[in-house]
C-alpha cells in the first residue's frame, strides 16, 4: 500500500476509532442497564448475565476468524460489512421483545462487532509505516477501547434515566451510518501479502471451548458443578481444548497461529490482555449492580460515580502510548498491574455504606490500572510481527480481550448471584471473591512485565517473526506435518 498523506492517514484513524467506540461500548454501557432490562423483560440472573457474555462471547469467537478473513479478502470490505451488521443487530436490541430476543440480538451485534476491532488494528497497523506513528497511532486506538468501556456506564446511565434502556442500543445506529459513509471514501483497501486459507475445523473447535466453558460457568451457580450438565460441558472444554492444538498445529494456515506463541512478549501480551479484561469485566458487572441494587442509585448516578475511572483513562492512556513508543512496555505495565493489585485489596473494605470518598479511591486506581495497560499490551502484540501476520495477531490480541471480559462477566455473575437477591452485606460479602480475583491479576500482570520485557523475551520475538519472513515473500514451504 502506498504512503498516504498525514490527513488521509489521520482520517483512517478516527474512523478506525469509531468502530472501537460503538463496538466496546456496547460491553460496558449494558451493565448500568441490566437492573432496568431485568425489570422490564422478566430477566433472571443467568439471563442477565447472558446478555453481556452473548455479545463478547461471539466476538471471542469470531474475532480469529474475521481478522484471518480481512487479510484474505480485503481489509475494506470486512469492515464495512462489519458495520452494517452492527447497526442492525443494534436496532434488534432496541426493538427486543423479551431477554431471548435481546441476546440474540447482541450475538448479532457481536457478530458485526468482530468484523470491525480486529480489522480496524489490521488497517491501522498497515495505513501508519513508521514504527514511532504506529505506537502513537496504537497509543490513540488502545485509548479509545479503555475509554469507550469506562464511559460506557456513565453515558448508558444518562441514556436510561433519560429515555430507558433500549436507547443505549438505538444510540450506535446513526453513529454507525456515519462510519460507514466515511469508511467507504477514505479507508484504503489491503490485504495481507499472501491469502491464509479458511479454518471451518478450527472455527467450530474455538467455538465448542469457549460456549461450553461459558455455558459452564453461568449455569453453575443454578444447576451446580456437580450436575451432570455442567460435567459434561467441562469435559467438551477440555477436549475441544485438546482437540484444538493438536489440529492447529499441523496446519499450514491455522486460524490459531501457535506459532506466534513462541514470542514471550507475544505470549505475555495475550495473557495480560485476557487477565485484564476479565478483571475489568468483573469489576463494572459487581460494581454497577452494588450501586444500584445495594445503595439504591440511578442509572445516571452510578455512571457518574464511575467518571474517576473514565477521566484517568482518558488523561493516562494517550500519554502511555506515547511513553511505550519512546521507552518501552515495562513501566506502563508494572504501574497497571500494581494499581489493579491495590484495587482489589482496597475493594474487600467495600460495605454497604461505605464513603463516597472511599469509592473514588477504589475506582481512582482502577482508572490507573485501565489507562496505562491497553496501549503496551497492543503495542507488544504486533510489534516485531510481519505485516502478512498483521490480521491474525491483532485478532488474537483482540480474542483475549473479549475472552477476558466473557469469562470476568461469567465468574462475577456466578460468585455474586445468590446474594443478588439478599442485597446489603450478603452481597459485598460475596463481592470478596471478585475482589481478590482482580489483586490475583494484577499480581500476574506484574510478574508477565518483568518475564516480557527482558533481553531473552524479545531474542524470542525475533526468532519467532523470523519463522514468518519466508511467508510475507509468498515462498514459505509446507511445514513438516503440516497441512
Amino acid at each position: 500500500m502506498s504512503e498516504l498523506s498525514p490527513q488521509r492517514r489521520s482520517s483512517v484513524l478516527a474512523i478506525c476509532c469509531a468502530s472501537m467506540v460503538v463496538v466496546v461500548m456496547d460491553i460496558s454501557i449494558v451493565n448500568v442497564a441490566l437492573p432496568n432490562i431485568r425489570d422490564d423483560l422478566g430477566a433472571s440472573v443467568a439471563g442477565l448475565q447472558w446478555t453481556v457474555d452473548a455479545y463478547t462471547l461471539v466476538l471471542a469467537s469470531f474475532l480469529l476468524l474475521a481478522g484471518s478473513t480481512a487479510d484474505r479478502i480485503g481489509r475494506k470490505r470486512v469492515f464495512l460489512t462489519g458495520l452494517a451488521a452492527f447497526g442492525i443487530g443494534s436496532l434488534l436490541c432496541g426493538l427486543a421483545p423479551g431477554i431471548g430476543w435481546l441476546i440474540g440480538a447482541r450475538a448479532l451485534q457481536a457478530v458485526g462487532g468482530t468484523m470491525l476491532n480486529p480489522v480496524a488494528m489490521a488497517i491501522i497497523a498497515t495505513t501508519f509505516q513508521d514504527p514511532k506513528e504506529r505506537a502513537k497511532a496504537i497509543g490513540v486506538f488502545g485509548s479509545m477501547s479503555g475509554l469507550s468501556l469506562a464511559l460506557g456506564p456513565i453515558l448508558g446511565g444518562a441514556l436510561v434515566d433519560a429515555f430507558g434502556w433500549r436507547s443505549i442500543f438505538w444510540i450506535n445506529v446513526p453513529i454507525v451510518a456515519a462510519a460507514i459513509v466515511a469508511a467507504a471514501r477514505f479507508v484504503p483497501e489491503s490485504r495481507a501479502p499472501r491469502a491464509r486459507r479458511p479454518d471451518p475445523v478450527g472455527q467450530l473447535l474455538v467455538i465448542a471451548l469457549l460456549g461450553s466453558l461459558v455455558y459452564a460457568i453461568i449455569e453453575s451457580h443454578s444447576l451446580g458443578w456437580g450436575s451432570p450438565l455442567i460435567l459434561a460441558l467441562l469435559a467438551v472444554t477440555v477436549l475441544a481444548s485438546v482437540a484444538t492444538v493438536g489440529y492447529e498445529l499441523r496446519r499450514t494456515d491455522p486460524l490459531l497461529e501457535l506459532r506466534l506463541f513462541r514470542s514471550v512478549p507475544f505470549s505475555s501480551a495475550i495473557v495480560m490482555a485476557f487477565g485484564a479484561l476479565c478483571a475489568f469485566g468483573a469489576f463494572l458487572f459487581v460494581t454497577t449492580l452494588y450501586l444500584q441494587e445495594v445503595r439504591d442509585m440511578s442509572a445516571l448516578a452510578a455512571g457518574v460515580c464511575l467518571l474517576p475511572v473514565g477521566v484517568l483513562i482518558v488523561l493516562l492512556s494517550p500519554r502511555t502510548g506515547k511513553y511505550v513508543g519512546a521507552h518501552g512496555p515495562r513501566l506502563p505495565l508494572l504501574v497497571s498491574g500494581t494499581a489493579l493489585t491495590l484495587a482489589g485489596v482496597a475493594s474487600l473494605l467495600i460495605e454497604p455504606a461505605t464513603s463516597l470518598v472511599t469509592l473514588f479511591a477504589v475506582y481512582l486506581l482502577i482508572g490507573v490500572f485501565q489507562g496505562t495497560i491497553n496501549p503496551p499490551i497492543t503495542n507488544t502484540a504486533v510489534s516485531g510481527m510481519p505485516r502478512s501476520m498483521a490480521g491474525v495477531a491483532t485478532s488474537l490480541a483482540s480474542a483475549g480481550r473479549q475472552t477476558g471480559t466473557t469469562l470476568g462477566v461469567a465468574v462475577a455473575g456466578t460468585i455474586v448471584g445468590t446474594s443478588m437477591a439478599e442485597g446489603g452485606t450478603a452481597y459485598t460479602h460475596a463481592e470478596h471473591g471478585v475482589w481478590w480475583l482482580l489483586a490475583g491479576l494484577g499480581l500476574a500482570i506484574v510478574l508477565l512485565a518483568l518475564l516480557s520485557t527482558g533481553a531473552w523475551a524479545k531474542g524470542t520475538a525475533a526468532r519467532a517473526a523470523a519463522l514468518f519472513e519466508e511467508v510475507d515473500k509468498g515462498a514459505a514451504p509446507e511445514p513438516a506435518g503440516r497441512r
